[in-house]
């Protein structure tokens, strides 16, 4: 499993397009608000989500199989119990990385996809690691936006 700096480094460096899956068209939900914020850092969201024709201005997948762009992370914001039928399509379009998002943790699925040469990361968030790894924390932790003392223009 990628849980060391110099790994989850690498694979966000490296990877440029990401599929989400599980992605809401809901701006307060969590896998919205981290998409989006890979979004504005440069990153290439791929929503999949069946619910949904399209999500921040991307047009929406019903599953990865029907991506017909190189995918390098699937993020997975599903249940632990669903990720296996995600890791074996994540195989399937060949991509690079199976990324399991906070609360998620699926063995099975990790063992698969380390198997099929994916790098593995569980229980871990995309925006979170990247602002830690690449300065886009705060003092107060998470650089949102939200909340400013700024007045607004």
């Amino acid at each position: 499993m990628a849980d060391d700096i110099a790994t989850l480094r690498r694979i966000l460096r490296t990877s440029r397009t990401i599929a989400v899956v599980g992605l809401s068209a809901e701006w307060h939900r969590p896998s919205y608000f981290a998409a989006k914020y890979m979004q504005e850092h440069g990153y290439r969201i791929i929503p999949v989500n069946p619910r949904y024709t399209e999500v921040l201005g991307e047009r929406c997948h019903a599953s990865l199989a029907t991506i017909d762009v190189p995918v390098d992370i699937v993020d997975v914001f599903r249940r632990t119990e669903d990720v296996l039928p995600i890791a074996e399509q994540a195989i399937a379009i060949g991509a690079k990385c199976l990324w399991q998002q906070i609360g998620v943790k699926n063995e099975a699925a990790a063992a698969l996809a380390a198997g099929a040469g994916l790098d593995v990361v569980m229980d871990r968030c995309v925006k979170i690691e990247h602002a830690r790894l690449f300065g886009g924390l705060n003092w107060a932790g998470v650089n949102t936006g939200v909340i400013s003392a700024r007045r607004p223009v």
